[in-house]
C-alpha cells in the first residue's frame, strides 16, 4: 500500500479548498492535483504552487482508468475530493475504500447533495456548517471525520452563508486531512 501521507486532490473547478489543502499541509504532501475538466481554473493554481497536475475529459470509466494510472505513478495513498463534481464509480470507491475524503458544505447527515445553503435557509435552521467525511458508494453518507458549525445570521442569503461556510471549510479540511493521514 502507498504512503497515506502522499495525497492527490481531485477538483472540477476553481480549487479554493485545494489551495487551502496545499498551503496548510501539515504531515502530508499534496503530490498530484487531478481534474475531470482540462480547463478547471484550479489546475493553474496547483501548477503555480508547484504541484503536478493531471486533467482528462472523458466518460467516467475512461477517466477513472487514466486517473488510476496517474495515482499509481505518483504513489498516492490518500485522495481528497475538493469541489470534484462527478460521482465516483462503486468500483473505484471499492479500490480506494477508507482512503478517499470529501468536504461537504453542510452538517451531514443533513442536506446531502447540492443546493445545501438554500435548503438550510428554507428550513429555518440557525446553524449550518461543513463536514469532512469518508467517501462511500452512497452520496455524502460515509463516516464523518470532522465537522464545524457556522451560525446562520439574520439577513443571510445563500451566497452570504456559502461564503462563511467556505471559510470554515478552508480551516477544517487541512486540519482533518492532517489528522486522518497520521492515524
Amino acid at each position: 500500500m502507498s504512503d497515506p501521507k502522499r495525497v492527490a486532490i481531485l477538483i472540477s473547478g476553481r480549487g479554493s479548498n485545494m489551495k487551502a489543502l496545499i498551503e496548510q499541509a501539515r504531515g502530508y504532501e499534496v503530490v498530484l492535483v487531478a481534474s475531470n475538466k482540462v480547463h478547471a481554473p484550479g489546475l493553474d493554481t496547483a501548477r503555480a504552487l508547484g504541484v503536478p497536475t493531471f486533467a482528462f475529459e472523458a466518460k467516467r470509466d475512461e477517466f477513472e482508468a487514466a486517473l488510476e494510472r496517474s495515482l499509481a505513478d505518483h504513489k498516492i495513498g490518500t485522495i481528497a475530493l475538493a469541489g470534484y463534481m462527478r460521482i465516483l464509480s462503486a468500483a473505484f470507491i471499492g479500490r480506494w475504500r477508507g482512503r478517499i475524503l470529501n468536504i461537504h458544505p453542510s452538517l451531514l447527515p443533513r442536506h446531502k447533495g447540492l443546493d445545501t445553503h438554500n435548503r438550510v435557509l428554507a428550513a429555518g435552521e440557525t446553524v449550518s456548517g461543513c463536514t469532512v467525511h469518508l467517501v462511500s458508494e452512497e452520496l455524502d453518507s460515509g463516516d464523518v471525520i470532522a465537522q464545524t458549525e457556522v451560525p446562520v445570521e439574520s439577513g443571510d442569503d445563500a451566497s452570504r452563508l456559502a461564503a462563511r461556510v467556505l471559510e470554515a471549510e478552508h480551516y477544517l479540511y487541512p486540519k482533518a486531512l492532517s489528522e486522518f493521514v497520521r492515524r
